[in-house]
């Protein structure tokens, strides 16, 4: 079994998940340290070993782009603004970074927890949508759903043992939690956009994102020094970073970084992009509150305290999904 592979790929260390799923003691603790070092520095990390099937990766692609070549009526049948767009289809000019009013340029389909916990309530919990056009793109997504979720976990856990916690911590929290697997199509750019930007600067909400690859070039990160670097990452590595319900925990020891998609250069207009972040979210009643082993003593916690449902809703309608 290898040690963690620490190298830096496009300006983020690379790291083997085996190493931690089947390695040694040694190797889980070495695999956790240096995943928390990515995660109190760049707040981003590229996974390989992850063992999620090339050929279910190549699906999703493949169903996700059949299903948005669809004619819009047909793809406007499957909205549902009444979930606050968390299911189905989300049309372009909807969606909106927090504190800007300029659209991304993108559509996307979002898929939701299959197996959600007992006594769910439906409000947060809403039924995924299977689409007659495409019977296997359903499917397919809650298939890599389901291997991402896991996937999350192993993560979470890794980052549990890093913040000196239990390492299990989060597993009761996001099995069954309110993940959203989300397949993005940002369409050909045909006139000259209003903004540079196919998806605004932005933090994400959740605990973790893992994002299974993009058909081509455009992510940025923006490091602490404020300049912008792209993220590439290769085929086989899933690219995963901290969101903001994650540095609340741990009262901005681990960052939520700042990211962006920009437009391509004008000669790759014609070109779409396709992009499947899974959000890795906790059941509604988990606390966000900050771990107390993680505010000195004598300050208080730099984020005040709220539940993973209610800060969700606010940011939600920030972001111009919720009303």
């Amino acid at each position: 079994m290898e040690s963690s592979d620490t190298n830096m790929l496009a300006g983020i260390p690379t790291l083997d998940i085996q190493s931690f799923i089947q390695g040694s003691e040694k190797e889980k603790k070495e695999f956790a340290s240096a995943l928390g070092q990515a995660y109190e520095t760049i707040g981003f990390a590229a996974i390989h070993g992850h063992g999620i099937p090339d050929e279910l990766i190549a699906k999703l692609y493949s169903e996700s782009e059949s299903f948005f070549a669809l004619p819009r009526e047909i793809k406007q049948k499957y909205a549902r603004p009444e979930a606050n767009n968390q299911r189905g289809f989300v049309s372009m000019g909807i969606e909106h970074a927090k504190d800007s009013k300029a659209a991304d340029l993108k559509e996307f389909w979002q898929v939701g927890q299959p197996n959600p916990p007992q006594d769910f309530e439906a409000e947060h919990f809403p039924p995924n949508e299977a689409v007659a056009e495409r019977p296997e793109f359903q499917s397919t997504a809650v298939e890599a759903f389901e291997a991402l979720e896991l996937l999350g976990i192993h993560m979470l856990r890794a980052i549990a043992i890093h913040l000196k916690i239990d390492e299990f911590y989060f597993d009761s929290w996001v099995k069954g939690g309110n993940s959203i697997l989300r397949a993005i199509h940002y369409p050909p750019i045909v006139d000259e956009p209003d903004s540079a930007v196919r998806a605004g600067q932005h933090e994400d909400i959740n605990l973790i994102t893992l994002l299974v690859g993009a058909s081509a070039a455009g992510l940025e990160v923006l490091r602490h020094d404020n300049q912008w670097i792209p993220i590439t990452a290769l085929p086989e590595h899933i690219v995963v970073n901290v969101g903001d319900m994650l540095q609340r925990l741990t009262n901005h020891r681990l960052k939520s970084t700042t990211h962006r998609v920009v437009n391509p250069p004008r000669s790759e207009w014609s070109k779409p992009r396709f992009s499947m972040p899974f959000f890795c979210h906790p059941q509604p009643e988990m606390r966000l509150d900050a771990m107390p082993h993680l505010v000195p003593e004598g300050s208080q916690p730099v984020d005040p305290p709220i539940s993973a449902g209610a800060y969700l809703e606010q940011r939600l309608k920030e972001i111009g999904l919720a009303k």
